[in-house]
């Protein structure tokens, strides 16, 4: 099922009480967006195939479940409209309007179809040749129970840009009782659960105790700078993912 429909950025979340890990320390060449629904037939092997690239650590993964597919039979349960606001907004960013899913929305800048891996890695490709393309080295830490985001000055600060963090659970695992379906076990992975806004950049270091930004079954961060404003999300500027155990 290919069709249309909705956007915002991205978010941190935490639990308190818990063993904190340093960011993934390898390069980020790309985020990938998937844009994915329990009611969609097509959408299983686009979940799958994004648990594959949640393993690879130069990628941050994330899956956002949006809802306009909810009529079909079967309410997503994960879903939160803010996701399909932020498809759409990409699609009008675009100019394309293509909405639909599984939708791949890669670097803030080109879409692919999420269940295919080959489309997926050109427009990685595709995206780096903007310089400006995750072009902010993004460091993130923990301490005394607050998440720290670090970034060096840009070089054009008058270019709106905003940092969120995006609270993500690992693994959730559905059983889809109707809609098209119908009696399949389902992961979703690196699913988006709660969302913060940290600041808008100007290149310096910014703290967020970890307790305001919790979400149910998080353990994961995903730390977006991104060009733009959360109604018009532009190209990712600087990315990170960190563990919470």
């Amino acid at each position: 099922m290919l069709r249309r429909s909705l956007a915002c950025a991205a978010v941190v979340a935490c639990a308190s009480s818990v063993t904190l890990l340093p960011a993934i320390s390898a390069e980020t060449r790309a985020v990938v967006e998937l844009f994915t629904s329990q009611g969609c037939s097509s959408c299983p092997p686009a979940d799958k195939l994004l648990g594959e690239l949640a393993a690879d650590p130069s990628l941050v993964s994330i899956s956002l479940p949006i809802d306009y597919w909810d009529y079909l039979g079967w309410k997503d349960t994960l879903s939160d409209p803010r996701h399909a606001a932020r498809q759409r907004a990409y699609s009008k960013l675009r100019g394309d309007r293509e909405v639909y899913t599984p939708q791949v929305v890669v670097n803030g800048s080109l879409h692919a179809l999420g269940s295919d891996r080959s489309a997926i890695e050109k427009a990685i490709a595709k995206s780096r040749e903007d310089a400006a393309t995750l072009s902010l080295p993004v460091k993130v830490t923990f301490a005394n129970g607050a998440l720290a985001v670090a970034l060096p000055e840009r070089s054009d600060a008058r270019v709106p840009a905003e940092i969120w963090i995006a609270g993500l659970a690992s693994a959730i695992t559905v059983v889809v009782k109707r809609g098209e379906n119908k009696g399949k076990t389902i992961t979703y992975h690196n699913v988006a659960r709660s969302w913060y806004k940290l600041a808008s950049t100007d290149g310096k270091t910014w703290s967020i105790p970890l307790k305001e930004i919790e979400g149910e079954g998080v353990n994961q961060a995903a730390i977006l700078v991104q060009g733009g404003t959360m109604e018009k999300p532009g190209i990712i500027l600087g990315a990170a993912m960190a563990s919470i155990h």
